[in-house]
């Protein structure tokens, strides 16, 4: 490993950081002084429609390309395979109803209740539109884990399309993609995966998780709001979405719906730049590998005291205890509202999120009620920032 990734060096660049303690990453990450230059130097260097015939043209054509490189090189994909939305959620909707638009009686979706509700709720519509059958992937609600034979289950030759997340946003397990995506292609199905809660954490590698279709939002590893949907170029281009007819119907053109928000786009290749920086390996993929792999293991080492505090407080109750996670712990403090626990860190410059966070059938499944509290680690959490964490956590439970 040739990565020089250094906290003090990794946090010198968020000015945000000097404000609170940022524990609700899950939920989006503060953003870097580099990347929000490269917004800013999009915004005023000269942008028009792209096209070659003048330089703000030729600088808009070039944001794109220069965006798809670096989103293919963070999902090690081809960049003729990168299709840009407004949002992880929007693509979803687009690609369901593209997806299922010749099915009917006979055919089964199948979707998981441990999703975000931006991978379920687009596939159930699809399913009450086409007719086509809908099918449930059940997990431990104890745990959070979601199995492989959990999977099974709920395939069957009608398979159509199956819908799963790479990482819960809730309880933060992780399902064994790679091996689930064997099972839904033995039977014929597509394997359309979420990996918006996975990216922060695991660097993805579309080819070995094997999935057709893959989603991030590059708002949760420290670039902009905007959604990013990962296909082999062969696959788009057997596929017709709704388009305007003089739009492009070139791949991946014809799935973005009117003019790119270049600004973003300059973003989403400086957030790239950003993390690969921290490495002096050669390749920006294997700059990327190099800062995951240090990144990772300090958010891990980090959880794993997150976790063992939680169980000194008394009245401190984590919820889910996966046996493969992103550094994600769920908690409820006893006697203790999530909104008041939430509330209470927050006076304390702790920033922590409450709820059950989109994630409907999940929390339904493991009887949360009103959810948890949700601490979610980003590679500029410091040690200093738990402690703060777990001293307020006490302080509270114990008064």
């Amino acid at each position: 490993m040739t990565c020089s990734y250094s906290l003090e060096e990794f946090r010198s660049h968020f000015p945000a950081l000097e404000h609170a303690a940022f524990f609700d990453n899950a939920g989006g990450t503060q953003t870097p002084l580099p990347v929000a230059k490269a917004i800013a130097g999009a915004l005023t260097g000269g942008m028009s429609q792209r096209g070659r015939a003048y330089a703000a043209a030729r600088n808009s054509d070039g944001i794109v390309l220069a965006a798809r490189a670096a989103m293919g090189d963070f999902l090690n994909i081809d960049p003729r395979g990168v299709v840009f939305g407004r949002s992880a959620t929007q693509l979803i909707f687009d690609f369901a109803d593209t997806l299922t638009a010749g099915l009917g009686a006979g055919d089964e979706i199948v979707v998981s209740r441990l999703d975000h509700d931006a991978n379920i709720r687009p596939w159930v519509l699809a399913s009450e539109k086409t007719g086509a059958s809908l099918r449930w992937i059940d997990f431990d609600p104890t745990t959070g884990d979601l199995r492989i034979e959990d999977v099974e289950r709920a395939l069957s030759p009608r398979t159509k399309p199956v819908a799963l997340t790479a990482a819960s946003n809730l309880y933060g397990s992780k399902p064994n993609i790679p091996a689930i995506a064997k099972r839904v292609h033995e039977v014929g199905a597509i394997f359309f995966v979420d990996a918006v809660a996975y990216a922060p954490h695991e660097l993805v590698d579309f080819p070995a998780l094997g999935a057709d279709y893959l989603v991030c939002s590059p708002y949760k590893f420290f670039g902009p709001h905007l959604g990013v949907l990962a296909a082999r170029p062969e696959t788009l281009e057997v596929l017709t979405p709704r388009k305007l007819l003089p739009s492009p119907d070139s791949v991946p053109e014809r799935f973005e719906q009117g003019t790119l928000p270049y600004e973003l786009l300059a973003g989403v290749s400086a957030t790239a730049d950003f993390l690969a920086g921290f490495s002096s390996a050669g390749h920006r993929r294997e700059r990327l590998e190099d800062f995951y792999a240090a990144a990772g293991a300090h958010e891990d080492a980090l959880a794993q005291k997150i976790v063992a505090g939680l169980g000194e407080i008394p009245g401190a109750r984590r919820i889910g205890a996966p046996v493969h996670a992103t550094p994600t712990v769920l908690f409820t403090v006893a006697g203790r509202s999530v909104t008041e626990v939430a509330s209470y860190l927050g006076e304390r410059a702790i920033a922590v999120s409450a709820g059950t966070f989109y994630a409907r059938e999940a929390a339904v499944r493991g009887h949360l009620g009103e959810g948890g509290i949700r601490v979610s680690l980003a590679p500029y959490t410091s040690g200093s920032d738990v402690d703060a964490l777990l001293a307020a956590v006490r302080e509270l439970a114990t008064q």
